[in-house]
């Protein structure tokens, strides 16, 4: 059916995007955007191909799995508009704005938004090209008042609580600027002593609370040992006298602690973290991993917030840490170079990535390298549990292709 403006239907994909801290700050949903874009595309005469949306994905990258659905659409021609309630749900980034109508324009395809207020003309492009560059200097306004406000609460002595969860052990107290202890706290004393008195190692401590079914921090069943390292090294659980703490804060903040208790250290703007996602092939096909990576910033710029005394004595804190000092994983890159799976080979059953071997039979026979399900190696699943193993090992034949030896 012919449309108002003249035009035949056409076959429009529905795009909304919302990134979570948009979603948490303002409201802005999904269901609202797509209402707002059938409605506009009921009043135009537009035949929806396909709504598409992304959630809690950032518009400063086009690594986007729906944004990577919509090109593929358009590459495959069936697409003749591709709408946005806003140009910044497309990218908050104006090159990249860009780059996706050129890509768009080469298939037949055009990119709008409920608010262009181009017509095409050269003046047209120089409003919307404003419009763009607005939208990023928000963003980039909005993550500087963010980061600003967390710095001045930080130095008040207030725990910023960003993080879904707290440091563990603690939980966040009703206004979300504080720590309490709480029950799993002694969970944390229980590690000191299992590596500072019973000297322990990282991986037998793991087991042990893996065997009396204790849940790791971030859920899930398995507990790994950089996890546990954390644990020791962090300075919450630290117990720190008035006198050393009345060094690291300000005078505000010193005047508001009890001179004759003790307290822990949470270090906020300790480190730089930069995210990034990486397209990559599954055992469910094609999907993004987030990628993040932490370097630490110079001391002088940390922030030191107290918490209250975890319950672990200084003198075995202390201990633990000396067990550790010198517990430094070995580098294998070295002896990786016939590993081809780059991590994504996965057992069928719990879903986990197979860990890399080598053995050697003989003294005079060279090394014979393979794939197992470190499920079951590590944990001592049966087979029954875990399907990684009914086969012994998964071979790494010449050929470069997988067989079950």
């Amino acid at each position: 059916m012919p449309s108002p403006n003249g035009h035949g239907p056409k076959g429009t994909v529905l795009y909304a995007r919302v990134s979570t801290d948009e979603q948490a700050r303002s409201g802005y949903s999904l269901a609202q955007q797509l209402e707002a874009l059938r409605q506009y595309a009921a009043r135009e005469g537009y035949e929806i191909f396909e709504e598409v949306s992304d959630p809690g994905q950032s518009g400063a990258s086009l690594e986007r799995p729906g944004m990577d659905h919509v090109r593929d659409l358009v590459a495959a021609g069936d697409v003749s508009i591709v709408l946005a309630q806003d140009r910044d749900r497309f990218s908050r980034e104006p090159a990249y704005t860009y780059l996706l109508r050129r890509e768009f324009q080469e298939h037949g395809c055009k990119l709008r938004a409920l608010n262009d207020r181009g017509d095409g003309s050269p003046e047209g492009e120089l409003t919307d090209g404003i419009l763009d560059q607005l939208a990023k200097f928000e963003r980039a306004k909005t993550a500087e008042r963010t980061r600003r406000g967390r710095l001045r609460k930080a130095k008040q002595g207030k725990i910023v609580g960003a993080s879904p969860r707290a440091t563990y052990g603690f939980r966040y107290n009703v206004t979300r600027d504080g720590y309490c202890v709480e029950e799993s706290m002694r969970v944390v004393r229980c590690i000191f002593r299992m590596i500072g008195e019973e000297c322990m190692t990282l991986r037998t401590v793991a087991r042990t609370l893996e065997r009396d079914g204790v849940p790791p921090p971030n859920g899930g069943r398995w507990w790994n040992t950089p996890t546990i390292r954390d644990i020791i090294l962090d300075d919450c659980y630290k117990p720190h006298t008035f006198e050393e703490i009345e060094q690291l804060v300000n005078l505000e903040v010193a005047t508001r602690l009890d001179t004759d208790k003790s307290y822990g250290v949470s270090w906020y703007n300790r480190r730089r973290v930069t995210k990034r996602q990486v397209l990559e092939d599954g055992p469910e096909g094609r999907s993004y991993r987030k990628v993040q990576k932490t370097s630490e910033k110079p001391r002088g710029e940390w922030i030191a917030v107290p918490v209250p005394d975890s319950g672990v004595p200084r003198g075995l804190v202390d201990l633990a840490r000396d067990r550790l000092k010198d517990n430094i994983s070995p580098k294998k890159v070295a002896s990786k170079f016939w590993e081809l799976s780059g991590g994504i080979i996965y057992c069928r059953s719990c879903g986990r990535c197979l860990d890399n071997q080598r053995t050697r039979k003989g003294v005079g026979d060279g090394y014979h390298y393979y794939y197992r399900c470190r499920t079951r190696h590590r944990h001592g699943l049966s087979p029954a549990r875990c399907w990684g193993c009914t086969a012994r090992m998964i071979s790494k034949p010449r050929c470069g292709k997988l067989s079950q030896d």
